[in-house]
């Protein structure tokens, strides 16, 4: 069975240290300015009868099971592993044009200034291959981030996911739902930031038009083909009856 690796996330139990923001930005040696991951706060109301309070909501890349930054990405660049449920970018891949950032609905991609390439977070791929957990998810003092496997069992972000299941929630912007793979445990906080996401035309009518462009190639190629088992066929015809003249 295929990973659906994600982030499972209590907010309630987010004290805005800002710890994971800057483990990320050290251990993926993040540009200045430049994030992977973030803290949002909600705004407490005040009012008679009410206790003004805030919630803190950490977030990050979604990884998406419909990522509208795929869509926008003219390479191939951006695409959804399927054997891990990751987003992933492709470094070699990438040309830098940037479509894929307003294509995000929850911002959380950026063109790197160095590079000059789209990044955002990967899950700490280095970190996990050493048997260690995503930077961001390691340093939590209090473990409001959860990661895993939610089709492993056994794994922490399955168990917390199932044992909460009735009270899960995620962001979405009404008008973009990209059925995001990051999961709250009750309330998020502000689920106001979103917007909408933004992929360009061009992008759009080369996508829908890429089954008619792959068709045609396709009958250019069998014409091509008949044309040369043509020549061949009349080649070698031409040949015997030339060896017939001769004797």
């Amino acid at each position: 069975m295929a990973k659906r690796l994600a982030m499972v996330i209590d907010a309630s139990k987010c004290i805005d240290c800002k710890g994971c923001m800057v483990s990320c930005k050290v251990a993926n040696g993040v540009p200045q300015d430049k994030w992977r991951n973030w803290i949002k706060p909600t705004e407490p109301e005040f009012g008679p009868g009410r206790r003004p309070s805030v919630r803190f909501q950490p977030g990050g890349c979604m990884h998406c099971e419909k990522p509208t930054c795929v869509s926008a990405c003219p390479t191939g660049a951006t695409y959804k592993d399927a054997d891990t449920g990751e987003v992933v970018i492709d470094a070699a891949l990438c040309i830098g044009c940037g479509n894929c950032i307003p294509a995000c609905p929850y911002d959380a991609r950026y063109r790197n200034p160095e590079t000059k390439k789209a990044d955002k977070c990967n899950y700490c791929p280095e970190r996990r291959a050493a048997g260690l957990l995503p930077a961001c998810v390691d340093t939590c003092p209090t473990k409001a981030r959860v990661f895993g496997d939610l089709n492993d069992p056994d794994s922490e972000a399955s168990k917390v996911y199932k044992a909460n299941k009735d009270r899960v929630q995620v962001v979405i912007n009404e008008k973009t739902d990209t059925k995001p793979n990051m999961y709250y445990i009750g309330s998020p906080g502000n689920t106001r930031w979103t917007r909408p996401a933004v992929v360009p035309a061009s992008m759009t009518a080369m996508k829908e038009a890429a089954p008619l462009v792959k068709g045609l190639v396709g009958l250019t190629g069998l014409g091509v083909l008949a044309m040369l088992g043509r020549q061949l066929f009349a080649g070698s015809t031409d040949k015997h009856e030339e060896e017939d003249r001769h004797g």
